[in-house]
């Protein structure tokens, strides 16, 4: 049988540098989106507009439509990803920094540790991974107390609950997708959730009003490139880039775009957006990120193998909960 061929290396560090680039940049594009386009009006044409192109040349080359089986696991997904945690990562970078954005919601690795251990019962809680999930929801309550004084203000309240919100959403779904039946092709399963996505948020942006008086020939062109650029390269260009890489890399390598996107996020929300970047944001993200990189290099532990295998030691590839970053 012949071997698969290696890529050559300079297409695997272009893809590299797109996954960790452009879902880095895509939250300082959000933030620059919102000032002028209601949140979730944005959000929608955002998704609706990739989810289209990726589902038609997904199905252009031949692959069947989901049956209404998968279509219906593909909806639960879209409600629980698209209009809550993207419905409300939109609505908050309106008040909260791009940066800040991107370090709350690198706690999606902390959440789904924590629905596994508690609710699901899949998750052995060990001392390492009771230690990372400390350090995490530290590093956030560093970045939203009032009472600790590092220098800067906290962020907004409400924009961090949002976040939470929106996080443990996500959480939830990345739970859900391991049980749900859902199209093979990864780029059919993805384009059909945006476009399911897209749809509720702009059925949610017309009932909460964001089209009344909003004009149009209002809108800059600086807020129409930032969601051009979120659905060409953000949705898009990226997302083809990373199912590249885990056609072609270890789940592993190619998982570290969790760690690098919220650093790109906050430097360039500090350099290109005017944002703060004072000692509660580098302390906050620092203790989010060390919380993520622990929990997806720390082999699971299920609670089953762990009752049933007591002599033979658990052997599991590291656990890296995807956000799959459609950012």
């Amino acid at each position: 049988m012949q071997a698969t061929p290696r890529p050559d290396r300079w297409k695997t560090l272009l893809a590299f540098a797109i996954i960790y680039f452009v879902w880095g940049s895509t939250f300082l594009a959000i933030r620059i989106g919102v000032r002028e386009v209601p949140p979730l009006l944005l959000a929608g044409m955002r998704f609706f507009a990739a989810g289209i192109v990726l589902y038609a040349w997904v199905r252009a080359t031949g692959i069947a439509s989901p049956s209404r089986r998968e279509w219906l696991s593909v909806t639960l997904l879209a409600v629980l990803i698209f209009l809550v945690d993207y419905g409300l990562v939109f609505w908050a970078e309106q008040r909260v920094p791009s940066g800040i954005t991107a370090v709350m919601l690198a706690t999606i690795p902390v959440f789904t540790a924590l629905a596994e251990i508690l609710i699901l019962r899949t998750q052995q809680l060990t001392f390492r991974l009771g230690c990372a999930l400390l350090v995490g929801l530290a590093g956030v309550a560093v970045l939203v107390s009032r009472s600790v004084s590092l220098g800067d203000a906290p962020i907004d309240r409400s924009g961090a609950i949002a976040l939470v919100v929106g996080a443990v959403s996500w959480s939830l779904a990345s739970v859900l997708n391991r049980k749900l039946t859902l199209p093979q092709s990864k780029i059919l399963n993805s384009g059909a959730q945006m476009l399911v996505g897209g749809i509720l948020l702009l059925l949610a942006a017309a009932m909460f009003g964001e089209f009344n008086g909003f004009h149009w020939q209002a809108v800059s062109s600086r807020a129409w490139l930032s969601l051009a650029y979120l659905i060409v390269a953000g949705s898009i260009i990226a997302f083809t880039a990373y199912v590249w890489l885990i056609h072609h890399e270890s789940p592993t390598r190619v998982g570290t775009y969790a760690y690098v996107n919220p650093v790109i996020a906050v430097l360039l929300g500090y350099f290109l957006g005017g944002e703060p970047l004072g000692a509660r944001t580098i302390l906050g993200t620092f203790l989010v990120l060390v919380s993520v990189v622990v929990i997806t290099t720390t082999p699971k532990k299920r609670m089953a193998e762990a009752l049933a295998l007591e002599t033979e030691p658990t052997t599991g590839a590291p656990s890296l909960t995807s956000r799959s970053s459609r950012r």
